[in-house]
């Protein structure tokens, strides 16, 4: 047995009578992280982070408390923060919160990046940063934050179905609000923060402000495009690298990879990044943004940097539908049991294929001529406890307009919902079929909308579980639970959509 089954922060089953400990898989000098389920929420994955035993600091437990304040406050704000989403103490006294489980890499290990991926991921952490430098609220007055350690290892890259990768910034640990007294008062004594990428002004113990992050940043995209650092002191002590940051130039880029070729203006922007004094640096990350928008807008147009190509719908033969599917939905006729309005439900359609699951729309010419130009993106949250359910979300998101939210809940008891799950996970494609609200309500426009693989395999094991589950009697129960998991997942599908240039698809077929 896994020796890191046996031991747990907490005597009992669960904890918070909520969360089910499985195994630890991480540990530092603050903190210990397992990983669990969230049996409220059918089992989902999470990872819970306690305060190690030896720390018994007021002090200690004050900052481990707004790490989990800012890590919650900040992901709400953006996508690229860890979300945290519970914070308690356990039966032994013992603090923890509670975050989304990330499976990925680290960016230090996947170090050094070609040139696409590098501004794909630089963009993304600029993101990241630019929400915890905006602040966070604290009794009605916004209060910007430094992260103080950004560094490869605090960089998180996780597959995503839209992006290919998604950035996480994690550990907030030795975060700082500005001008906030109470955070403060509370700083520890003695340097914090990891010595290569460290600014000058950190280094002396002043008063850091966004300028310092982007010092970090400088460091860290310097050595995500050359595998290297700016500098090479003779030794990885204090004083050694007290003088490399205060008074050497850094490396240039061309020197330490000579056959690395980038443009001019990527290269102007990390030695900015890296000026001693902090004004000489970009003064806000957004300037940072614009240059690196820039280079992909101008520079870059072949990178994927929304949608794999696999997604982008430009040609009828590109919708991931067979010819002989697209007929059948055309064909089809608005059901005389289902009501004239503004509706979405799933349906069986039988086709030459066999039959398939399709979402079936009902809304008025103009916005069905709105919306046959757009980005589509599904997700999928399964709960076993108290009642079986689906929540399948699908959405159409144009920057031009409102993003238009289909979502279905299936209640998986139901035989006819089952098959229904069952058809959706063996095709790579749905397609969403679309009516219109007025007469004679005929099918108008057929957009499709691609499964990732992952996504396929969950259905099929949710479908699979189905029949291991006991039987249950509060389904509505489980939709009030999921609706709050809705609109969570809302704010954090358009971050998601909003954060990325403009892709416009061609779906009409």
């Amino acid at each position: 047995m896994n020796k890191s089954l046996i031991t747990s922060p907490t005597s009992t089953g669960l904890l918070a009578n909520r969360y089910q400990l499985k195994q630890l898989i991480g540990s530092g000098g603050m903190g210990e992280v397992f990983l669990a389920n969230d049996i409220l929420l059918g089992g989902t994955p999470v990872a819970i982070k306690f305060l190690t035993k030896t720390v018994v600091d007021n002090k200690m437990q004050q900052d481990f408390a707004r790490e989990a304040l800012m890590s919650a406050a900040l992901s709400q704000n953006s996508l690229h923060i860890v979300r945290a989403y519970d914070y308690g103490v356990n039966e032994k006294g013992k603090p923890y919160y509670v975050m989304e489980y990330l499976c990925g890499k680290s960016l230090k290990d996947l170090i050094p990046l070609p040139l696409p991926m590098f501004l794909t991921l630089s963009r993304q952490i600029c993101l990241g940063l630019q929400c915890a430098h905006q602040g966070i609220n604290i009794d009605g007055k916004i209060y910007p934050l430094v992260h103080r350690d950004i560094k490869p290892a605090n960089i998180l890259v996780i597959p995503d179905p839209i992006l290919g990768q998604l950035v996480k910034i994690l550990d907030f640990g030795i975060a700082r609000f500005l001008n906030y007294a109470s955070s403060t008062a509370s700083t520890s004594k003695g340097f914090n923060g990891t010595l290569p990428y460290c600014s000058p002004e950190h280094l002396d113990g002043e008063k850091l402000d966004s300028r310092s992050d982007i010092y970090s940043l400088g460091v860290m995209m310097f050595e995500m495009l050359t595998g290297k650092k700016p500098w090479q002191p003779e030794t990885d002590y204090f004083g050694a690298w007290y003088k490399a940051h205060n008074f050497e130039q850094p490396k240039a880029i061309a020197d330490v990879q000579p056959t690395l070729k980038i443009p001019q203006k990527l290269n102007n922007l990390i030695m900015s990044c890296l000026a001693k004094k902090s004004c000489d640096r970009p003064q806000n990350i957004a300037q940072v943004l614009q240059v690196l928008n820039n280079l992909e807008e101008f520079n870059y147009p072949s990178i994927p940097t929304t949608l794999r190509p696999s997604s982008i719908l430009s040609r009828p033969l590109d919708s991931g539908l067979p010819i002989t599917v697209e007929q059948s939905c055309h064909k089809l006729l608005w059901p005389q049991n289902k009501p004239i309005q503004e509706i979405v439900f799933p349906q069986l359609i039988d086709t030459a294929q066999g039959a398939m699951t399709a979402l079936w729309l009902m809304l008025p010419k103009q916005e069905i001529k709105n919306y046959a130009l757009s980005t589509r993106y599904n997700q999928f949250i399964f709960m076993t406890s108290p009642h079986p359910m689906l929540l399948w979300v699908t959405v159409l998101y144009n920057r031009q307009l409102a993003p238009k939210w289909l979502p279905s809940y299936l209640d998986m008891q139901n035989p006819q919902n089952l098959r229904l799950v069952s058809l959706l996970a063996e095709n790579e494609h749905y397609p969403l079929i679309f009516f219109t609200l007025e007469a004679p309500h005929s099918c108008t426009n057929v957009l499709s909308s691609r499964i990732e693989p992952t996504q396929r395999q969950m259905l099929k094991n949710w479908s699979q579980q189905i029949h291991s589950l006991p039987p249950a009697s509060q389904p509505q129960l489980s939709k009030q639970l999921l609706k709050q998991q809705y609109k969570q997942m809302q704010s954090r599908i358009l971050q998601h959509l909003e954060s990325q240039p403009q892709v416009v698809l061609s779906c009409s077929i």
